[in-house]
């Protein structure tokens, strides 16, 4: 397995008017590689994967692989709520030298807990890629419970999960009961240091977009003992947080994006654009810290 490291960033998909812009999905790859961040998750969430098609996630794939080689691993957002879509989609994405899978919960659907158990287990025993569960009951109406994790995670390439719970009670019960070597990454760029001081390993961030070599600093002093830096990091990093969430994800990032110079595209619907409003508050939010 390589190493994903403690900083991926959920990569964000840029459209022109013919589909993906492949060209410029490549350079936000690398620029993501050039501030800090160790892994790259392909056709997630903010990479606006409910409008990708199938051939559009495996070029994105492709060509992120291609972009950063070895200098980061590429994990693909394989996860639907489609159990043998997710099976054939993370097939390919190994036959395309991915590092590792990342699997949302089905949404819609609303399985039960052991329902959510059999259809990660069928996509673990078709793949030797390592997977990352993906838990977040906002966009899928379930939660992965901490006994129906615990089951995943004796399942042997199922190695880390993405907590978006937002509840920082049930991640210490998950960072206290996970066998050990089971990496728990934060989802939610607002708590990486309180998920950290619990017993977390990383996160996977959005804002990492435009801020990575601050999340990656905060995490070097976090693990080097220097909790006063990186409380100092944290707290600056909250106000660019509550801002590229003013909205629902990707909307605010995308136009951060473009505003630092970057040729994002138009939102596919039913994604919208940001208010004027919204737009001032990113403006402001990202002079104050000094990224324009």
């Amino acid at each position: 397995m390589k190493d994903w490291g403690r900083l991926l960033t959920a990569i964000i998909t840029p459209f022109d008017s013919t589909g993906v812009n492949f060209k410029e999905l490549a350079r936000i790859a690398n620029h993501l590689v050039d501030t800090g961040t160790t892994g790259v998750v392909v056709a997630g969430t903010t990479g606006e994967s409910p409008t990708l098609t199938h051939d559009e996630k495996l070029r994105c794939f492709e060509v992120v692989k291609e972009a950063i080689g070895d200098r980061g691993a590429v994990v693909a957002g394989t996860g639907s709520n489609n159990t043998q879509e997710s099976i054939q989609l993370t097939m390919e994405a190994e036959e395309r030298g991915m590092d590792g899978a990342m699997l949302v919960s089905p949404y819609y659907n609303k399985p039960s807990q052991e329902g959510l158990y059999q259809h990660f287990a069928a996509v673990a025993a078709k793949t030797r890629l390592p997977i990352i569960i993906y838990n977040i009951q906002g966009r899928t109406a379930v939660n992965i419970e901490t006994v129906t994790l615990l089951r995943m995670a004796e399942i042997g390439n199922i190695v880390a999960v993405k907590e978006a719970s937002g509840s920082i009670s049930q991640i210490s019960e998950v960072c206290e009961q996970m066998p050990e070597g089971f990496r728990v990454y934060s989802g939610d760029d607002a708590l990486t240091l309180p998920l950290m001081a619990v017993g977390g390993y990383g996160i996977v961030s959005v804002i990492a977009h435009v801020a990575g070599r601050e999340i990656s600093t905060m995490l070097d002093h976090f693990l080097a003992g220097r909790n006063a830096q990186a409380i100092e990091l944290h707290k600056r990093m909250n106000p660019l947080i509550r801002a590229l969430f003013c909205t629902v994800n990707p909307v605010p990032i995308k136009e951060a994006m473009g505003m630092i110079g970057f040729d994002v595209g138009p939102l596919r619907l039913p994604m919208v654009p940001l208010t004027n409003e919204q737009r001032d508050l990113v403006r402001k939010a990202l002079q104050q810290f000094g990224k324009l």
